[in-house]
């Protein structure tokens, strides 16, 4: 009797990210913590459709995201807060999937610090990819482009 078994493999990654925004750190931090807000710079945008997006900002509340770039598969991402400190830290974890097929698992620190007439936001992640869909570049390329897309919600 042949059985066949489909080798999966997860590769595991880390970054690290420092970002200046010319805005307090109470601001950036309700940038996160307000759902309109939020939603407004992390899942719209154009080429975007946006299913849905719920947030129970709290620890231990979830947050879900699904949405689609163009014509491409459904992305879901489901996040649980670990820690939240007001003005000064988030901490969360998240798994994101393509349809049925799960992407990664990643643990996320979010530090907001005084600095400069502003915030100096250090975002931490440390990531399991999962499958050959990403070993932690893109998502790190992705990761920047959003907090450029913040600096427009809280600078403007």
């Amino acid at each position: 009797m042949s059985t066949t078994t489909e080798t999966r493999a997860a590769v595991h990654s880390s970054f690290r990210i420092e970002r200046h925004y010319e805005a307090p750190p109470s601001r950036v931090f309700f940038a996160f913590s307000d759902t309109a807000s939020k939603r407004r710079w992390l899942v719209e945008g154009e080429g975007f459709e946006v299913f849905d997006h719920q947030a129970d900002f709290r620890v231990g509340g979830h947050e879900i995201s699904r949405f689609r770039f163009g014509e491409g598969p459904e992305i879901i991402n489901e996040t649980v807060y670990q820690d939240i400190v007001p003005d000064q830290r988030i901490i969360y974890s998240y798994r994101m999937a393509m349809g049925d097929e799960p992407m990664s698992a990643s643990l996320t620190t979010i530090e907001f610090t005084p600095a400069e007439g502003g915030t100096l936001l250090v975002l931490t992640e440390q990531g399991a990819y999962l499958d050959g869909r990403d070993d932690g570049t893109g998502r790190e390329e992705g990761t920047r482009g959003l907090l450029e897309i913040l600096a427009k919600e809280v600078e403007g």
